[in-house]
């Protein structure tokens, strides 16, 4: 008998709602963003988002089950996001499932974003298993994972400031490119040469695993105070040139300290065109990388996720589990 699981992602402003059949098959992956109610605030206003988020709901979840051909009586497992992200946003997701799962008296998982993000390789990848060493990259976190099977992890390094998709926007802000930037300014990079502007690649020349973005940013910044009539596809080459130095470094020194000849990358800015021509090219590694669909925020990882830790490790949560916005990959 087919196993499906229902899962619902509402950690920041996507509205995501998906049916999986046997963890592993998507029969619905519904995806709303909600960027252009943003896009005037130059970032996400948690209260837009969380209203938002409540209006969108029951229309994705209906959806979701339309398209899977299912009705909420079928469903065999509900998961969803309890954190990081935006504890309103958060809470809403949370709530709805929670709900959905007394009323069907069926099993509730909630799921750590981060690791729902490493089960879109899963989901893509069933013949390339852990070890690995993952790069979860987004606007909300950057960080390097050695996964020795899924659901064990070691945190290699993490950034110290701002995280890698974070700073595209904020640097995208800067040239006029609106919110969220990381696409467009990808866009703009590819007309620029990425040797125009001498950036720092902070933290580059160390043996640590750590990120930061900060200071990258700010040389951007500085840059355009001094230079009013610069070339916006230069300094958009150069800032990216920046960043995907510093990460394909990382990331590779991760898989020699370790001796894991297996990579994937996962998140927002795993959308990033050049950072996937770089690490793609890689001699003696594999280099894995999701549709794109699944790189951005989406609940087909959320219930990938909830399923495997239930059928596999037999978790189930219970109705009282709380948001927790600030929560890390390990304890």
């Amino acid at each position: 008998m087919a196993h499906y699981t229902l899962g619902i992602e509402t950690s920041c402003d996507e509205t995501s709602v998906a049916v999986l059949r046997d963890g592993r098959e998507i029969l619905s992956n519904i995806v709303y963003s909600q960027a252009h109610l943003h896009e005037k605030y130059g970032g996400v206003v948690p209260e837009v988002a969380s209203r938002n988020h409540i209006k969108k709901l029951p229309f994705a979840v209906k959806e979701a089950l339309d398209q899977a051909g299912l009705d909420f009586s079928d469903i065999s497992l509900v998961g969803a996001t309890y954190g990081p992200g935006l504890v309103g946003p958060l809470l809403v997701g949370l709530s709805y499932a929670k709900a959905v799962a007394y009323a069907l008296n069926k099993p509730f998982v909630g799921v750590n974003h981060l690791e729902g993000h490493i089960f879109a390789h899963y989901l893509e990848n069933p013949d390339a298993p852990p070890p690995f060493v993952a790069l979860i990259v987004s606007g909300g976190h950057t960080l390097l994972v050695e996964v020795r099977a899924y659901g064990e992890y070691e945190i290699l390094g993490e950034t110290r400031d701002d995280a890698a998709g974070e700073a595209f926007d904020k640097v995208g802000k800067l040239l006029g490119l609106g919110y969220p930037a990381g696409a467009a300014l990808d866009k703009l990079a590819r007309q620029g040469n990425p040797k125009a502007l001498a950036l720092p690649r902070p933290m580059l020349d160390s043996d640590s695993l750590e990120f930061s973005f900060a200071g990258l940013k700010t040389a951007v910044v500085y840059y355009l105070r001094d230079h009013a009539d610069a070339n916006r596809a230069d300094v958009a080459a150069s800032f990216q040139e920046a960043v995907v130095d510093v990460l394909v470094e990382k990331t590779l020194r991760a898989a020699r300290q370790r001796n894991i000849k297996r990579v994937i990358v996962v998140g927002g800015v795993a959308a990033n065109s050049r950072l996937r021509e770089r690490l793609l090219s890689q001699k003696n590694l594999q280099v894995f990388f999701p549709k794109m669909e699944l790189c951005t925020d989406n609940a087909a990882m959320i219930a990938a996720c909830a399923y495997f830790r239930h059928t596999q490790l037999g978790q189930s949560d219970p109705f009282d589990l709380a948001p927790q916005p600030g929560v890390n990959l390990t304890p």
